[in-house]
Order: structure tokens, then C-alpha cells, then sequence
């Protein structure tokens, strides 16, 4: 996929601003930060709409990240992250990567812990407490969730036929779960590349890690498409890493 640089780090500025607001994003907006012209930005919008990155609400001017538009950031996170020995912390686009505070905390939390079930449960509702998603992790052959209520205040399930979606999906989560296993420490499913509930508007990410009850175990989080990728994916990634060495 062709894209400039000033392409990408628009799409990036509507991500990271859609994530925040949750709104589309407008022109005007993007023109103070870059300091061009709205006929400049939305000739680059025109781009990225016809590259399917992103696209216009027909209730709005803005613009709001597709599913594609999504999966191209995170692989930019991904590749960021590979080229990135220590816990990267500078900026791309107008975000950054999860502070070092949040994973200390997570790590201290999870310390804390005496017995395996009760880290791991600490990590989860640990996750669920920072992303603002619903939490998850696998505890032998039972899947323990952490964060309902926060994944259901936010905007995207005002409309109860998107809990109803969801709730469908955490039905058959547990089974699915067992069934994936995902051969990289970080899986991250994005909308409609989600294997089940693909019309849910969530994402899931989930790190695989070995512990005491198995070589499979899961944590991560599901929460809406509009979130703050960088953050949530250095979070789990870590979550996995201290779960593993602590246990």
C-alpha cells in the first residue's frame, strides 16, 4: 500500500483523536495540527478514504478509522515495537506507548499476589481498570472477565443490539480460545477479523503465556475498535511477560 508520510501520520491523528473524542474528525481540526490548509487535508483525506483507511459517517463531516485503517496502525505499533529493544516511549502520531507507570503498577499488582489464581486475576481486572475494556484471562480450564460495566459505559454500546452482539460473543469466547492458539506472544483481532462476533465492533487482544495450569494460558482485554491501541498492547504484552517469569 502506497501512503506518504503525511498520509500516515494523518491517518494516525484521526486514529489517536477518534480514540480520545470519540468523534469523527474534521478538517479544521487537522489543519491547525499540521499547520496546512483545510483543502490540504482533505485532498489527503480523499487518499486515504479511497485506500478504505478510513471513512465518513453519513451524519458527519468528519472522518472515523476503518478496520484496514486500524490493522495498518498496528502493524506500525508492531514494527515500532521490533525495532525497539527497551519499552518504546516516543511519539507516534499524537500518541504514545503505554507509561512506564501503568506496567509498573500492573507488575507490582501482580506481585503482590501468593497464589497463581490470584494474580492472574489481579492482572485481569489490573487491565480492565487501565484500558477502561472488559478484562480477561484463563485460570486452568475456566476463563475469569474483570470490567463489564466499563466495556458497556462505553459510547459504541448505547444501541442495546451491540451489547446483544457482545454478549453473544463472550458465549463462545471460552471455547474459541482454546481452539486458536495463536503462535506469537501478542494476538491482536480487529473488528470484522475477529473469528466469532465479527459484526460486534470490538477488538481483542490477548497474549499467550505458560503458567502452572498450562502452556495456553490467556490474558487480554476486548473493547471496542475506537481505543487507545498503544497503550492497551504494550499493557497485555506485559501482563503476559510478568505473569510467565512470576509464576
Amino acid at each position: 500500500m502506497e501512503i506518504t508520510e503525511r498520509q500516515r501520520q494523518i491517518l494516525f491523528a484521526i486514529i489517536e483523536s477518534y480514540a480520545e473524542v470519540a468523534a469523527p474528525v474534521g478538517s479544521v481540526t487537522l489543519a491547525k495540527l499540521f499547520d496546512v490548509s483545510s483543502a490540504t487535508i482533505r485532498a489527503e483525506m480523499a487518499r486515504l478514504e479511497a485506500l478504505g483507511l478510513i471513512e465518513q459517517p453519513h451524519t458527519s463531516a468528519g472522518r472515523i478509522p476503518t478496520d484496514a485503517g486500524y490493522r495498518f496502525y498496528v502493524n506500525s505499533l508492531n514494527e515500532q515495537n521490533e525495532n525497539t529493544e527497551t519499552e518504546p516511549t516516543k511519539m507516534l502520531g499524537a500518541g504514545t506507548i503505554a507509561p512506564n507507570r501503568n506496567v509498573h503498577a500492573l507488575e507490582v499488582r501482580i506481585n503482590s499476589q501468593e497464589r497463581t489464581d490470584y494474580a492472574i486475576r489481579s492482572a485481569v481486572d489490573m487491565l480492565a481498570e487501565l484500558t477502561g475494556n472488559l478484562g480477561l484471562g484463563t485460570i486452568g480450564e475456566q476463563l475469569y472477565l474483570s470490567g463489564i460495566s466499563r466495556l458497556f459505559a462505553q459510547p459504541e454500546f448505547l444501541d442495546n443490539s451491540k451489547i446483544q452482539d457482545v454478549a453473544k460473543l463472550l458465549d463462545n469466547l471460552e471455547p474459541w480460545l482454546r481452539e486458536a492458539r495463536p503462535g506469537e506472544p501478542l494476538n491482536i483481532f480487529i473488528g470484522h477479523e475477529n473469528p466469532i462476533g465479527k459484526s460486534s465492533g470490538v477488538s481483542l487482544i490477548i497474549s499467550k503465556f505458560v503458567s502452572p495450569y498450562s502452556d495456553n494460558s490467556y490474558i487480554g482485554v476486548l473493547g471496542p475498535t475506537r481505543q487507545n491501541y498503544a497503550e492497551t498492547m504494550s499493557l497485555v504484552r506485559h501482563a503476559g511477560i510478568i505473569l510467565e517469569n512470576t509464576l
